[in-house]
């Protein structure tokens, strides 16, 4: 049950993928993908569909917006639970586990060696320079996944309407995106049922899976929260590691109600870090978020921060760079193992769902929610990548209506010239995003070197 990958499930799951993709293959794809991932959720997503629907062509159209709407309505980094379970569909549960871990992994090295300079030196200043003309490159990625996803999804009226909607909703009121993705699908659901709006001009898939076994389903589920619990009976039989052992308790319920990402949480974190447990000091989880800020991967890698400065200050015995390495590492195993539990419990019963053309219905709507949550996390990203200073606007406190806002005089014009050269060169000279990202890079850092040093 540990791999499941030669199962009938997971053959029927592959079929669907245009041609074979080897495992070899598929695994250095996900690794590109893995260091490449910045930009939040937007420009994760954006990179995947890039990469795996446009340019590779493995996974049609219909089906990655069916996962990501699952995806979206889970806890957790929806971005990494969007790999693995695009990584289940083309090799089973092995496939599952490489792609999802490969999406982590280069950004969770890079936040253990970024958490090890703060922890030791105080100073991470000079890596300021090191991403600036990446992420100028990444939004422009984010801004070309918006209109390809919305072209290609927002084929009626009903649907428009949804997007604006669910872009209103979180720009204007804030609301978790998780519950209006869910209202977006419930709205689908009732319209469908009226007969309003239904999906058309696409035939019910015929290699729908067979209904998987209820007791494999429940055995499944209890082998994954085994796993995602194993680290800490270990910690319970190691004398020394109480603070540890808080630690991952505290993660892995916070890994249950991260809905909405990392910033619906991080705010609760640092109060509980600071005045509870007095993991951090006032103002070190900004620090963390900034260096998560430079990292690929989810943003919830900030959390691994927390972990490597409880393990660096309270590990006894361990030594202090030793035990912050297995304090992000245990709170990354706490963050992201149920994220695989969601994905090999859930992912067979949805893909039972394609075929039901009421519940597509739904996922149509969703779809349409999840353009707006696209182009939401897409300016909130840009107005913090194109100005040194974002305020908010409040236009109506009382029902809660209030805006970000940028600065306008704290423009950044080389941030600004960045994005509009990748702009060009993505839309207009179609160079390969790889070499945008490089030259940018490479831009940036050559902006910002003169006054690092």
């Amino acid at each position: 049950m540990a791999d499941g990958s030669d199962t009938a499930m997971d053959a029927m799951v592959k079929e669907e993928v245009s041609g074979p993709v080897g495992l070899r293959e598929m695994t250095a794809v996900f690794a590109k993908i893995g260091v490449l991932s910045f930009g939040g959720p937007a420009g994760q997503i954006g990179l995947m569909h890039r990469i795996l629907v446009d340019e590779k062509r493995w996974i049609s159209e219909e089906r990655f917006l069916h996962a990501l709407n699952y995806c979206m309505l889970l806890p957790g980094p929806e971005a990494q639970q969007l790999a693995t379970y695009i990584g289940w569909l083309m090799h089973g549960t092995r496939g599952g586990i490489i792609a999802g871990l490969l999406f982590v992994i280069p950004g969770l090295a890079v936040i253990i060696g970024l958490s090890t300079a703060y922890s030791l030196y105080q100073d991470t200043t000079w890596l300021t320079g090191l991403f600036y003309g990446l992420k100028a490159a990444v939004l422009a990625i984010v801004v070309e996944a918006v209109i390809r996803l919305g072209r290609k999804t927002l084929k009626s009226r009903f649907l428009v309407a949804i997007a604006a909607l669910a872009f209103i909703s979180l720009f204007f009121f804030s609301l978790p995106f998780p519950l209006v993705v869910l209202l977006a699908g419930i709205a689908g659901f009732v319209s469908a049922r009226s007969g309003g709006s239904r999906p058309t001009g696409a035939a019910a898939p015929i290699d729908l899976p067979k209904r998987p076994p209820a007791l494999k389903a429940v055995a499944t589920l209890f082998f994954w929260v085994a796993v995602w619990q194993l680290p800490l009976l270990a910690l319970w039989l190691v004398s020394g590691t109480e603070a540890l052992s808080a630690m991952f308790t505290f993660f892995s319920k916070m890994a249950l109600v991260t809905f909405g990402g990392a910033y619906a949480v991080l705010a609760y974190v640092a109060q509980v870090a600071v005045q509870d447990y007095g993991w951090l000091r006032p103002g070190e989880m900004l620090d963390g978020l900034a260096l998560a800020e430079t990292t690929p991967g989810p943003l919830v890698l900030v959390l691994s921060f927390v972990g490597f400065l409880v393990g660096f200050r309270g590990a006894a015995g361990l030594g202090a760079v030793t035990g912050g390495v297995i304090g992000a590492l245990l709170v990354a195993w706490a963050t992201f193992v149920p994220s695989f539990i969601w994905i090999f419990a859930g992912a067979p019963f949805i893909e039972r769902l394609r075929g039901n053309a009421t519940f597509s219905a739904a996922l149509s709507a969703i779809t349409a929610a999840v353009v707006g949550v696209i182009l939401n996390l897409a300016i909130w990203f840009g107005m913090h990548v194109l100005f040194r200073e974002v305020g908010e606007i409040s236009l109506w406190p009382a029902a809660g209506l209030h805006v970000s806002w940028p600065i306008w005089t704290s423009l950044d014009l080389a941030a600004f010239l960045l994005f509009l050269l990748s702009a060009v060169l993505l839309f207009r000279i179609r160079v390969g995003m790889v070499p945008v990202l490089a030259i940018c890079a490479l831009a940036g850092l050559t902006l910002k070197l003169p006054a690092l040093l």
